[in-house]
């Protein structure tokens, strides 16, 4: 694996892929952990749009405890410093997400694709207005629609459902000069493909985890560690 130190110029393209390790620095548990977010529940029970049809109250309870946990979890250095990385490209840095926490939105990051929505939002599923949950009751068993009437569900993209912004993220990859990923197992698709894509159209691929991911093969270097360690000393590397 090619080990020399990668230099960026603001005239790159830089693409960022965040997954659930990065967040885990902040204390979000994740489905994968021993003790983890999902332990208490099947997937199927909590994670889609078929839960939410039969037992809508116990999944909105869920995504309640998901939300409070995120507006409790303060954002790492590894976040802080994708926003230096980002001030330092502008236009040309972007960042997609598989967490749906909004730490990267609280962090300061502006050029994200939440590709599996924010647990900070809701949408109408009769006139799909949308609304942030800090705005509607919480309280009530059943959060419904100002406008409509019609049930609320977290904008969250459930198993089963298409990601958000696929277009638009085959886009920056295809056009990428450097493609980041952190934080990630490199198991769940079609995240875990971005790289192998990246890579195949000439960019210079970065990976930074706990351990090595599954499709370890496709990175030009890899970084064993924690994000919010080794990303403040890297960005001072590369820039």
């Amino acid at each position: 694996m090619n080990m020399e130190i990668v230099k960026i110029n603001p005239l790159m393209k830089v693409t960022v892929l965040t997954g659930a390790g990065i967040s885990a620095e902040s204390g979000i548990k994740t489905f994968r952990d021993g003790d983890g977010l999902w332990e208490n529940h099947k997937v199927e029970q909590v994670a889609t749009p078929e839960a939410f049809e039969i037992n809508p109250e116990l999944v909105w309870d869920f995504y309640k405890q998901r939300y409070q946990a995120s507006v409790n979890a303060i954002p790492n250095q590894g976040h802080y410093a994708l926003v230096k990385l980002e001030k330092a490209l502008g236009s040309n840095f972007k960042l997609i997400t598989q967490n749906v926490d909004g730490l990267h939105h609280r962090a300061g990051s502006r050029n994200i694709l939440d590709m599996h929505g924010n647990v900070e939002r809701c949408f109408c599923t009769k006139c799909r207005k949308h609304f942030k949950l800090s705005d509607i009751d919480m309280n009530v068993r059943l959060p419904l629609c100002s406008d409509c009437h019609g049930l609320l569900r977290p904008d969250i993209v459930w198993f089963g459902e298409i990601p958000y912004h696929l277009d638009a993220i085959e886009r920056l990859i295809l056009n990428s000069n450097i493609f980041i990923v952190i934080g990630t197992s490199g198991t769940v698709y079609p995240a875990a493909g971005f790289v192998m894509t990246a890579k195949y159209k000439g960019a210079v691929t970065i990976g930074i985890n706990l351990e090595k991911p599954h499709n370890i093969d496709y990175f030009d270097h890899f970084y064993v560690g924690k994000a919010g360690d080794l990303l403040p000393e890297l960005i001072k590397q590369w820039l």
